[in-house]
């Protein structure tokens, strides 16, 4: 274990910094799943399964941007950072390819996604009005959240914060004017929910657009660096993040797989979903912090070269995850009440009872969550290990958990809090192949150019 204070403090002031960005970005969805609650339950339903296609465009821009992350931790951690602006190009260039591919598919044919998701007729109709207007956030959301990331991967996290509390102050404004009509604004219902997330995503990409011209000083990035780039990167780029990418992409899928077997067991069983799923994404936000924080830490540390700081550095920071998620578990089961208790009566007495059992699970698994997910998506992912969480997940997802939780629901029949459990036991058991992983030092890889060559060295921890 490391014993000296100043690691902690920086350690945990990153880690807090990155935690409030997601506590923040997180808000944005919980506000919308609360306040739309307490209008009515169908449109909340219908604007949480809007927002599983929110997910999967979320972790294919997190896919996206790891690849700048983990590049830019390792060349910052070399003292080069004259890469950094053409790998952000390239990452740009890809997330914004995904996020038009979203935007014409939600166009062309909303009402089909969401059968895919639900059976419950006033459930869809109010999804299609939310998703024609909040697909056009979805290119917004990626160059900003790809900036927000490159940005990070060399120390500048401010920015993300503030982007995210101005984005919650504005939706959190719109939506109570424009959901409800207050004011003498039009009450507008979930369509109001969409206007007011869409003026708040183009007011976050001002904010950044802002910041790199006015206060940036080290990328010193401008559109014509973005937009002309050494494209040997690309490759570079490629051999980080596609394993990446297809492991978010096949974990966006399936959250929304996941949703579709819940969304066809009944309107009260997507209701709870919803609440629980919000819940937890806002309450896990410190090991989802710590996990980001880890990764800039570790692929610095891989980049500079000083291999030997590794074996104390990964002990520790396994304790601190095991931490978080004792604490991030607890709170979620001692709050579930309280949290219920803020939608008032809009709630079936069905809803609110699967919505507490369904939190219960989700208290269990954040221990395991916390744990696994930072250990993989931080440290062995900034080591350079990108292509491990695609494998482990793409047997996990798509061999344990997903056949054997439609079986359950669908052809077992059991209670709706047994399929809830089966979607989120993979949590716990991904425990195992994580720590053999970390334990091989298999995930110890540069992957940044040492002199101009290629780049994919592998190597131990000395």
């Amino acid at each position: 274990m490391i014993r000296e204070r100043r690691f902690y403090r920086a350690f945990f002031a990153l880690a807090m910094s990155l935690a409030l960005q997601n506590l923040l970005t997180f808000g944005v969805n919980l506000m919308d799943t609360v306040m739309l609650g307490r209008y009515s339950q169908d449109a909340m339903s219908g604007v949480s399964l809007c927002n599983q296609v929110q997910f999967l465009l979320q972790m294919l821009v997190t896919g996206a941007g790891e690849g700048a992350v983990v590049l830019g931790a390792q060349y910052w951690g070399r003292g080069r950072l004259e890469p950094v602006p053409h790998i952000i190009g390239v990452a740009l260039r890809f997330g914004g390819g995904l996020a038009a591919a979203l935007l014409a598919l939600v166009l062309i044919a909303p009402e089909a996604l969401l059968r895919l998701l639900s059976n419950e007729e006033a459930v869809i109709a109010q999804g299609v009005q939310y998703f024609q207007i909040i697909c056009f956030t979805y290119v917004i959301f990626t160059v900003t959240n790809i900036l927000v990331a490159s940005l990070r991967s060399v120390g500048i996290v401010r920015i993300g914060y503030v982007v995210s509390l101005s984005t919650l102050g504005i939706n959190v404004s719109l939506n109570y004017l424009l959901i409800y009509g207050r004011w003498g604004c039009p009450e507008l219902g979930v369509r109001g929910a969409a206007v007011a997330t869409l003026v708040s995503r183009c007011m976050e990409l001002v904010i950044v657009v802002w910041f790199l011209k006015c206060r940036e000083r080290q990328l010193r990035l401008t559109a014509r660096k973005l937009l002309f780039i050494d494209r040997s990167y690309i490759r570079d780029y490629n051999r980080v993040s596609a394993p990446v990418l297809v492991n978010q992409a096949l974990w966006g899928v399936a959250q929304m797989v996941q949703t579709g077997i819940l969304g066809h067991l009944g309107g009260d069983v997507t209701a709870a979903n919803a609440i629980a799923v919000q819940v937890y994404q806002v309450l896990s936000v410190v090991a989802y912090g710590a996990a980001s924080a880890s990764g800039i830490v570790i692929g610095k540390a891989v980049g500079s070269g000083r291999r030997e700081e590794l074996r104390p550095l990964v002990a520790t920071l396994q304790v601190l995850f095991v931490l978080i998620g004792l604490g991030s578990g607890g709170a979620i089961f001692l709050l579930r009440r309280p949290i219920l208790a803020v939608f008032g009566g809009a709630l079936t007495a069905r809803a609110w009872t699967l919505a507490m059992q369904f939190m219960a699970v989700i208290a269990l698994t954040t221990v395991g969550t916390a744990y696994q997910m930072s250990c993989d998506n931080g440290i062995i992912r900034g080591g350079g290990d990108t292509a491990f969480s695609a494998k482990m997940n793409l047997v996990s997802m798509w061999g344990i958990v997903v056949p054997l939780s439609a079986l359950a629901a669908f052809c077992w029949e059991c209670a709706p809090v047994v399929v809830f459990f089966l979607l989120k036991w993979d949590q716990l058991y991904k425990i195992a192949p994580v720590a053999l992983r970390l334990r091989s030092w298999k995930w110890v890889r540069t992957v940044t150019r040492p002199d101009g060559g290629a780049a994919g060295r592998k190597g131990g921890a000395g």
